[in-house]
């Protein structure tokens, strides 16, 4: 099977130009990640060159290990996945420690993976322990709405977290844990990837201040709609800022106490003050 053709590969193209037909990935802003399975890996292994030069990664991540990525390019614009995949994406493959990679499929013409590697490959890690296993992709992107609030609202989790779940009903079943909030840091720094990996082994979505959000999920189609969850709850509360500054009614703790007992939730009273 040729690579392009790999359910995988064809769920990270489709996911890749959904942001960008979302108004997510200006230029070449924002990065998509996808840890593959071993059958993943296998229907496509004569595709693979493993003869390629290592590369460091920028951080250890022993944790995944082994493992095989595939990943957006650093410098490579999301708007040209879909229409010429073998340049714009990648498949990496980690050494048995954790500290190089090299890329065995796509990113031609001398390309590499993203610059935010490092956090990538450290989300990764993180998601893989605390879910056991089931979380594949870690998906970063620019949405003006949420970005936006990083601007007016206090950056704590129980502040941003609690005006985004009384927006819909909607949000506080899809993140019933939270969001997390990462004051501004350098992008692509090490340090902005050990705080994402503090925030993720709590949280399922971590906004960066003034930069954007980082999601993690089991699948393309989790990860993506959980994104665009929080995104359509910050326009609207973007929105109700902009018409008069004050909720007249809203969505009360006891409203989303009754929620959660209906839907089965366990929902943290820090954020139900």
């Amino acid at each position: 099977m040729s690579v392009t053709e790999s359910k995988a590969v064809k769920g990270f193209i489709t996911m890749a130009n959904d942001g960008w037909e979302q108004g997510w990935h200006e230029r070449n802003g924002g990065n998509l990640s996808y840890r593959m399975k071993d059958e993943e890996v296998k229907e496509i292994a004569n595709e693979l060159d493993h003869s390629t030069e290592w590369h460091p990664i920028g951080a250890s991540v022993p944790g995944v290990a082994g493992e095989y990525f595939i990943f957006t390019g650093t410098g490579r614009y999301f708007q040209n996945v879909i229409k010429n995949p073998e340049e714009s994406i990648g498949i990496i493959k980690l050494d048995d420690k954790g500290e190089n990679y090299q890329i065995v499929w796509g990113l031609t013409g001398g390309g590499r993976p993203t610059s935010e590697i490092p956090s990538h490959l450290m989300s990764h890690e993180t998601k893989k322990a605390v879910s056991g296993g089931t979380h594949r992709v870690i998906y970063h992107a620019h949405p003006a709405n949420t970005i936006a609030l990083t601007f007016v609202l206090p950056l704590k989790d129980e502040i941003f977290t609690r005006e985004i779940w009384e927006m819909m009903p909607e949000c506080s079943v899809v993140f019933p844990e939270g969001i997390g909030v990462a004051e501004w840091m350098v992008p692509g720094s090490h340090e902005l990837a050990v705080r994402t990996g503090e925030l993720l082994k709590t949280y399922n979505v971590a906004i960066w201040a003034h930069h954007g959000m980082l999601c993690s999920g089991e699948d393309f189609d989790s990860t993506f709609g959980l994104m665009h969850t929080v995104e359509k709850a910050a326009t609207i509360l973007v929105k109700v800022m902009s018409m008069t500054g004050i909720k007249r009614q809203t969505i009360t703790s006891d409203n989303m106490r009754a929620l959660a007992k209906d839907f089965k939730l366990s929902l943290d009273e820090k954020f139900l003050y």
